[in-house]
């Protein structure tokens, strides 16, 4: 069987990713807890650095930097050859990359050579070019003279950590100067693992590595040495950042015990509750709770921190107790607080209470998303109940008092599906346009589109189908970050936008909107998928307005879907869909919901690789196509089987995709049950019914992710959803 459930994920991220800074570790903890991580952030977004778009849209050279280094090569070298301009060096500056990674340094040397005079915004970078392409064409003399030239030159540009490094080999006094000026550039993370090799008893180096090494697979014992041998040594801010790490990588009780030591702010205070909370010490985070409510009871944290000691109250009355107050004192808890207080309520057997605490939720909080999750409760029972009128009703009420909530686009699908039921096609029809109009993304606009009758797809057609895909030719603008950052990210130079980026991102721990979208969009850069995928997505979870707003204004922006929706590993993905005659965007969705596009990942089962191959499995797979030798880990292998066995669910299936997906995940006997229990004559009840929570959201969600990369990069369903959504020209165009 062949699954990566959101709990593997998490298990795995720990042990073989690791979390990264700025939360950057998959978990599910993360997902329960985006409340507790994010609601604090109040960051303005505003003040992002951008470059002036006038000439990079007419740039020749950036359109060049998606294609392959042989392809643009000959455009390039005109182009490098050419008169005076913006591009000429922009070209230079490419091509030389592109010849030191062919090993042809000595042709890249005339290219740099007084390029940092003439391309001012990537001086810094262009002399650390000159200087790598010197020492790799074996003339050591010119290249420390270039790194010399660039620390004299640009001391602070981040570029000066390479020069730092490269002459720290000849000179250890230079490594020294590096960690003092960049301690957050990768180059001084090595330095400081190089350093501790010689001596380990350097706990400042064990703290730059807990403070800016957070991703680094062994953090983790990183700070149980500074914890366990240094712990008198350690000054409240150390223990902050400590703490920040080891809640980054999911050791929650250890985070804990470290936030209580850290500087007394009210978020500090909640995290040493709520870490040892969730290490099940939850006895010992009830002071640490009552302390946040008592020393910081106008913060964001204390109302949470009553919605905690509530939930793990001895009795059901003091809950009450507690989400009373959450109720009088704290208006955006309020409706959390009454949606619980009502199901304790219920579990008091007192219903005509209960009943009151959802309707002052309703009445006084009628907008909130919680007032949304009870609607969708409410009309999910009485569709159970049968009373399809009644669903449809509360449905209505939830998209237009919640348009903006999670549940909206479910009710507003289901609100078209009820009509149909009701023999109201008319509205089915309204409704199905509506969610298509203001809900583009969502899984249930594909289910909507393909009973709309649109050219999309459904659940027994979807495997035939072989879109076109257009990816963009050009890299857009990032939001945040610096001139020279912006021109290495458009010239495709991701290692060394990503550590210009870590010597820039101060604010890590408390990131603005455009900060972490940013962040995001690095990651991918340098292949760090799972991660980069959890920091875009979880932008969807701040609760501050003004964060709320600078994600709406991002979501407009092509940029953002394309980042969510990235394309590793298209060409394996195409050969393998072709060679299996299965849909590749099909096969793209299942892989970013199985592994998100890492190769190495691993579950907490043993499922390896891209498409979460079971050893197991593997083995059987190699026997059926007669391959002796293979590697899970390996993209091109774990790809070959994955569609191999995808190809096999749908045979057993008969091309259903629906059937052929959910048994991917759950195993044929599980399908076969349901199918025998509920039957099937309405795929979208057949989703609904399903039992295992995580395969129900599995397939809405790799259904969801076909669904996108369909709209994104499919020019004829592009053009298709502009006639529903006006928006679409411009995030799906």
């Amino acid at each position: 069987m062949l699954k990566l459930s959101r709990q593997q994920i998490v298990l795995t991220v720990g042990a073989a990713v690791g979390a990264l800074a700025l939360g950057a570790g998959a978990a599910l903890v993360y997902f329960s807890e985006l409340g507790d991580r994010f609601s604090w952030l109040n960051l303005n977004a505003d003040g992002a650095t951008r470059l002036q778009t006038s000439d990079a849209e007419a740039s020749q050279v950036l359109a060049l930097v998606n294609q392959p280094i042989a392809q643009r090569q000959p455009t390039l070298q005109l182009i490098a050859a050419g008169a005076e301009s913006g591009d000429r060096h922009r070209a230079r500056y490419l091509l030389a990359s592109d010849l030191i990674a062919q090993n042809k340094a000595g042709s890249a040397i005339p290219l740099l050579e007084g390029l940092a005079q003439e391309y001012p915004v990537l001086a810094a970078p262009s002399l650390a070019k000159l200087a790598q392409a010197y020492a790799a064409a074996g003339n050591s003399n010119q290249a420390n003279q270039t790194w010399k030239t660039l620390v004299e030159r640009h001391p602070n540009d981040p570029a000066g950590a390479e020069a730092l490094f490269a002459l720290g080999r000849s000179d250890r006094k230079q490594w020294d100067q590096l960690l003092a000026k960049f301690p957050a550039h990768p180059r001084s993370l090595e330095v400081a693992r190089t350093k501790l090799k010689e001596n380990s008893n350097q706990p400042a180096l064990l703290l730059l590595l807990a403070r800016h090494g957070v991703s680094q697979p062994d953090i983790t014992s990183i700070l149980d040495r500074l914890t366990v041998e240094y712990a008198a040594q350690l000054k409240p801010e150390d223990w902050e950042a400590i703490a920040f790490a080891y809640w980054e990588n999911q050791r929650y009780g250890n985070a804990g015990s470290a936030y209580a030591r850290a500087p007394r702010t009210s978020l500090n205070v909640y995290r040493a509750g709520r870490g040892l909370h969730l290490s099940e010490q939850a006895t010992a985070a009830i002071p640490f709770y009552t302390q946040v409510v008592q020393q910081f009871p106008d913060s964001d944290e204390a109302g949470l921190a009553l919605v905690r000691l509530a939930a793990i109250a001895p009795k059901p009355e003091i809950a009450i107790q507690y989400l009373d107050q959450v109720i009088a004192r704290y208006p955006d808890r309020a409706p959390e607080a009454l949606l619980k207080k009502s199901q304790t309520l219920d579990a008091l057997n007192s219903p005509e209470s209960a009943s009151k605490a959802r309707q002052q939720l309703l009445s006084q909080y009628s907008k909130s998303d919680t007032a949304a999750e009870l609607r969708w409760e409410l009309a999910e029972q009485r569709f159970a109940a049968g009373d399809i009128n009644g669903a449809w009703t509360i449905a209505r009420q939830l998209v237009s008092e919640n348009p903006n909530s999670e549940y909206a686009p479910e009710a507003a699908f289901w609100v078209g599906k009820w009509a149909q039921q009701l023999g109201q096609q008319q509205d089915a029809k309204t409704s199905f346009e509506y969610v298509l109009t203001h809900y583009p993304e969502s899984y249930y606009a594909w289910r909507s589109a393909s009973l709309l009758g649109l050219d999309v797809g459904d659940f027994t057609t979807v495997r035939e189908k072989q879109p076109e895909v257009v990816k963009p030719t050009q890299r857009p603008d990032l939001p945040a970050g610096s001139q020279t950052l912006q021109e290495l990210y458009r010239l495709g130079q991701d290692r060394e936008a990503w550590a210009h980026w870590q010597v820039e991102f101060q604010s890590f721990m408390q990131p603005s909107v455009v900060e972490q979208f940013t962040d995001g969009v690095m990651r991918l850069g340098v292949g760090d998928n799972l991660n980069g995928i959890f920091m875009i997505s979880s932008l969807r979870n701040r609760e501050k307005a003004e964060d709320r707003s600078a994600y709406q204004d991002l979501k407009q922006q092509i940029s953002y879907w394309q980042a969510l929706y990235p394309f590793p590993y298209i060409g394996q993905i195409n050969k393998w869909a072709k060679e299996r005659k299965l849909n590749p965007m099909l096969v793209t969705g299942l892989i970013r919901q199985e592994s998100r596009f890492e190769p190495k990942i691993e579950s907490s089962a043993g499922a390896l690789g891209l498409m979460q191959v079971m050893p197991g499995t593997a083995d059987w797979i190699s026997e059926q196509i007669g391959v002796q030798s293979f590697q899970m880990t390996n993209p091109e292998d774990n790809i070959k089987f994955g569609t191999w066995y995808l190809d096999y669910t749908h045979r057993e299936y008969s091309n259903n995709s629906l059937f052929a997906v959910a048994s991917y995940n759950a195993g044929p006997g599980n399908i076969a049950d349901w199918i025998d229990r509920f039957g099937f004559r309405d795929p979208d009840v057949f989703v609904e019914q399903i039992p295992f929570p995580e395969t129900k959201g599995y397939v809405e969600s790799v259904f969801g992710n076909y669904w996108n990369y369909l709209r994104l990069y499919n020019p004829k369903v592009s053009e298709m959803l502009d006639k529903y959504s006006p928006e679409h020209a411009r995030i799906g165009g």
